[in-house]
């Protein structure tokens, strides 16, 4: 299964940055502009709250996690420069190999 997380992350960098692209692309490096476009429409804006939901709820578990929580700074930077599609799957699958590496016979 830890195989199928880093593969989502993988996938979950390349479609975001794919359509990021296109933007920055059209309209430059207006970081402003971008997160605007976020909320340009309540749809828009709906799917953006949700994402910001998601991702606190995330970096609060990531800090409430106690031993199980690898690096979770880490995972905050995936988030804010990637997305919640790559950064989530990315610590499924790193809590899952420190996992299976703890529990492997010597």
């Amino acid at each position: 299964m830890k195989n199928v997380y880093l593969l989502a992350a993988i996938v979950g960098t390349i479609i975001p940055y794919f359509f990021f692209l296109q933007q920055i692309d059209a309209a430059g490096l207006d970081l402003i502009g971008f997160l605007s476009l976020g909320f340009a429409n309540p749809v828009a804006a709906g799917f953006s709250a949700d994402l910001f939901i998601a991702s606190f709820v995330f970096w609060a578990y990531m800090f409430t996690a106690g031993d199980t929580a690898p690096r979770p700074w880490a995972f905050i930077a995936l988030n804010l420069l990637i997305g919640l599609s790559c950064a989530l799957p990315a610590y499924f699958y790193w809590t899952l190999r420190s996992t299976s590496l703890r529990t492997a016979p010597a």
